[in-house]
């Protein structure tokens, strides 16, 4: 042999090529799409409880900040020590901060500290205004940061106290208009009557006026009407104004000496949005120990002042926060669960069919002498090359498009992918590659089959049982695990029993076409038969894959469809009807209010009411019953009652009577108070007078008492107002049909409010300045409509939270269910292509090409589908009972989750649709590939 090149030349010729790069150059589409789906696998496995934890820890903030600041902050109180000065209460005030914020998240927000008087002291002045006859009441406190929340609007901040003289003040712009307050009045109150300075003269003047800059801004709220005068109805009877005053911090004592002591106080708000759901038995116990255990007494440490007191509403809000929380937690996870399951399908399915493509050139390796630890080893190399860069990149992608403090969970998922998209393919391929024993064959693998599907099948039926029997975890153990489970394996024991049934069905299927005229459609199932045996490829995967993702976004979209049924019942139970007008009873509704409100759009029909709870049944056995008389149209009143779901009852019950003005009125009642009543007549007694009734029927719910914990008697208004015309005075209206509430509200502000004077309209603007009401309605009267208060219910932010959770995982499972069919056309293509060829050959015209690849391919997919729906109707009606509902729906509901059409339906037809579509777009592309380069490609692929 010649050596052209010496002995280092030659071993470099004969050096063999590196495998990995090998195989990734000739198998670049192959590599690209495994690139593709561990990125998107891995990015949906880091972005799903990434997405849990915002959606959880938004919820949480939204629904503190709601609570208001004085239920969710610290309120630390102490008595002032002698020659405390402003800039004292600031000090201790930072190191309180200091010392609490380490352990809670504490917020400028709201926050505010001072020193308060302990008593309220009379304004006597004859100039004042006294609309009850009372003289005004004045609370003195120190604010400290004033300046900042409010605008000087006349003369100046109060400044310190000057022996002798009245101690300066300054009052809000707002309370000045109402009482008549100008600067420099000098407001005597008496002699101090308590404290250390008693009988001294208790003497303000008025050096400044200021304007709160928001008077609605959480600074203000939880202090005696700094920002305004209020009006307030006196336990005893009458009314007074009240204002609150502030002292400069240089007058602290004379303030003292003013109030006959007083109290230094500091208001500590924990920031709402710094709350972790994941972390609110940590906040709970850290709120705990501040107010009783050793934070505590850290915090008197830290302040200087050991006779510190600590109070707080927050462990009431934090605890209801953490059973909505752990109630809806096992919700949230039934649909990550679903897509977690077929994702798991996916990639399994792509390493099959991977392992499937190459197991001629897997074999041939083995044949040619190479060890199967080695070949193992080289595919999770060549696997690894493609997988980990592209797993990184989906996890990185994840971790930065959706910022959160808590990134375990997520790295935890994506690993866990990783390491399942590596592993696939190897795993597969020692199936492959195992030297089957003697006694292993066709039967034994049969058996091994057999027994897993029955123990999946145990296993299902168990948690099912499980869960039915016991529910939902109770309360404080955190999401369970087996009814987040139940579902998948449901789902799981549905595809195993299909992939049994499928190839039966679609075998009886090709033996019924074998018997028409045409040979394609026997063609197609023939081989979908042979496919769907699992003789050429995995057939169980597509089939879990598109179950697992109709079975989740089915039973999520039933769970939603329920709750926003469950809504709507409860919003019109909570109204009455689909809309509602209230008034307090000693200002009933103008009669052109009544009829203008019945004529309005949308009502269908419309009954006003009236509610007078002073009403007793008597001889009733020795004693009066008291109930509640619910005076009403009847015909249009057993509408909302039908349309409401509560009590409905025939119109013909609550007729006139026959007999004339003298016969009894006819009445129906709760069952409770028809149980005690003799038979015969009853004789109400109202405040206007008595009246006779005969019981026509009984009903156990009204609509005009949603909760009522009374019995109650339902009249008609015609008979009942004849006797007692006291009660033709309606002070509630209900209707039902789609009522527009902005037109309702303006009619009620500008026709439905009876004109007030005097007393009459202070109360009246009192009511409007504490209501919450829309359109300047006052405090007592209500506006309301059944779309508005199941608007008001759906706005939970934990709603929001799990609804856009089940969302985003019915999307994933569809686009991971479409791509198993996407994986399993693909692989299928190049054969299928070259058998159009050679039966083009034989005269296949194109037309019936495409016929065949639809009847070959479309079956076991609408199969899929269809059986995907059938188990998400029978996961509902199994796990049902289960759920409980009523902090999704945001009330206390009796509805169970049931078995619904359209919900499992429309998810499945989605799906169907696009499955159909991808099918039909694959086989047009195979149908345009030339008859000559599939038949010069021959056998091999």
């Amino acid at each position: 042999m010649l050596d052209h090149g010496g002995p280092g030349r030659r071993a470099d010729a004969h050096r063999p090529a590196a495998w990995v790069r090998t195989r990734l150059r000739s198998a670049r589409a192959a590599a690209l799409l495994t690139a593709v789906l561990a990125l998107v696998t891995v990015f949906a496995a880091a972005a799903l409880p990434r997405a849990a934890d915002r959606g959880a820890d938004d919820a949480l903030g939204r629904f503190v900040l709601d609570r208001g600041v004085k239920a969710t902050s610290l309120h630390l109180t102490a008595r002032p020590l002698p020659g405390t000065r402003a800039a004292d209460l600031d000090a201790q005030r930072e190191r309180l901060v200091h010392r609490i914020g380490a352990d809670l998240p504490l917020t400028r927000d709201g926050e505010h500290h001072g020193t308060r008087a302990l008593a309220d002291r009379p304004m006597p002045g004859d100039g004042y205004d006294r609309p009850g006859g009372i003289a005004p009441q004045l609370h003195l406190l120190h604010l400290e940061d004033l300046a900042e929340h409010a605008t000087l609007t006349e003369g100046g901040w109060p400044g310190p106290a000057q022996p002798g003289e009245p101690l300066p003040i300054a009052v809000s712009g707002r309370a000045a208009e109402s009482i008549r307050l100008r600067v420099g009045d000098v407001i005597d109150s008496g002699p101090v009557e308590d404290g250390p300075a008693r009988g001294a003269p208790a003497r303000v003047r008025i050096v400044g006026v200021y304007q709160a800059d928001d008077p609605r801004e959480r600074f203000w709220q939880d202090l005696p009407c700094p920002e305004r005068a209020c009006l307030k109805t006196l336990d005893g009877g009458g009314v007074r104004w009240e204002t609150a005053g502030v002292v400069g911090g240089e007058a602290l004592p004379a303030l003292l000496a003013w109030g006959g002591g007083g109290e230094d106080f500091w208001r500590l708000p924990l920031d709402p949005h710094a709350l972790r759901a994941d972390r609110l038995a940590d906040l709970r116990a850290g709120v705990g120990a501040y107010l009783a255990g050793p934070g505590a007494i850290e915090a008197a440490t830290a302040a200087g002042r050991p006779d510190l007191s600590l109070s707080s509403l927050l462990p009431e809000v934090l605890a209801d926060a953490t059973t909505r929380h752990q109630a809806t937690a096992p919700l949230a996870a039934i649909g990550p669960a679903g897509v977690a399951g077929v994702a798991t399908v996916v990639l399994c399915l792509a390493a099959a069919l991977a392992a499937d493509r190459r197991a001629a050139e897997l074999r041939l390796l083995q044949a040619r002498g190479g060890s199967r630890t080695g070949i193992l080893l080289r595919l999770l190399g060549e696997n690894a090359v493609t997988v980990l860069p592209a797993a990184v990149a989906g996890a990185a992608l994840a971790l930065l498009l959706l910022p959160a403090p808590r990134w375990t969970a997520a790295v935890l998922a994506a690993g866990a992918t990783t390491l399942l998209a590596l592993l696939a393919l190897p795993v597969r391929a020692a199936a492959l590659l195992a030297r089957p024993g003697p006694a292993d064959g066709r039967g034994t693998h049969a058996r091994r089959r057999l027994v897993g599907e029955l123990l999946v099948l145990a296993v299902t039926a168990a948690a099912v049982a499980e869960v039915r029997r016991r529910g939902a975890a109770p309360p404080g153990t955190g999401p369970d695990p087996l009814l987040v489970a139940a579902p998948p394996l449901v789902a799981l024991t549905g595809g195993l029993l299909l992939a049994r049934v499928q190839p039966w069905l679609v075998g009886r299927l090709a033996a019924a076409a074998r018997r028409g005229r045409g040979l394609i459609a026997f063609l197609g199932l023939a081989r979908t038969a042979r496919d769907t045996a699992g003789r050429r490829r995995p057939a169980v995967l597509p089939i879990l894959a598109l179950l697992l993702a109709v079975t989740t976004a089915g039973f999520g979209a039933t769970v939603l469809d329920t709750v926003d049924g469950a809504r709507l019942r409860a919003a019109r139970t909570a109204v009455g009807g689909d809309a509602a007008v209230l008034v307090p009873p000693d200002a009933p509704l103008p009669e052109p209010f009544l009829t203008a409100a019945a004529a309005l759009p949308g009502v269908r029909a419309a009954s006003p009411v009236r509610i007078e709870r002073q009403t007793y049944v008597l001889g009733a056995g020795r004693l009066a019953v008291q109930t509640t008389a619910v005076v009403v149209e009847p015909r249009a009143y057993a509408e909302i009652a039908r349309t409401v779901g509560a009590g409905p009852f025939d119109p013909a019950l609550l007729a006139a009577p026959p007999g004339g003005p003298d016969a009894p009125v006819p009445a129906l009642v709760s069952p409770g108070l028809a149980e005690r009543l003799p038979a015969g007549p009853q004789r109400l007694r109202t405040p206007g007078g008595e009246l006779l009734a005969t019981v026509t029927g009984s009903v156990a719910a009204t609509p005009a008492l949603p909760e009522a914990i009374r019995e109650f008697i339902v009249l008609p208004v015609g008979p009942a107002t004849a006797r007692l015309p006291e009660l033709a005075r309606a002070d509630n209206w209900f209707a039902v049909g789609d009522v527009d509430g902005d037109r309702l509200r303006t009619l009620f502000t500008h026709s439905g409010l009876a004109d007030a004077t005097g007393l009459a309209e202070l109360l009246r603007e009192e009511a409007r300045e504490v209501s919450r009401e829309p359109d300047g309605i006052p405090d007592g009267y209500r506006v309301r409509t059944s779309h508005e208060v199941d608007a008001e219910l759906a706005a939970d932010p934990l709603q929001h939270s799990t609804v856009r959770l089940f969302r985003a995982a019915a999307a994933a499972g569809t686009g991971f269910a479409l791509l198993a069919v996407l994986l399993t056309v693909l692989r299928a293509s190049p054969d299928r292509a070259a058998l159009l060829a050679r039966l083009r050959t034989m005269g296949l015209r194109p037309r019936q090409g495409l016929t065949l690849i639809i009847a070959e391919t479309l079956p076991q997919t609408l199969a899929a589908v269809a059986g995907g729906a059938v188990v998400a109707t029978a996961a509902v009606a199994l796990l049902g009972p289960a759920f409980d509902l009523s902090l999704l729906v945001g009330a206390t509901v009796d509805d169970a989750l049931a078995p619904l059409a359209a919900p499992v339906l429309r998810p499945a037809a989605v799906l169907a649709l696009l499955v159909c579509a991808a099918v039909v777009l694959e086989a047009l592309v195979s149908g345009r590939r030339q008859i000559a380069a599939e038949l010069r490609a021959g056998e091999q692929r």
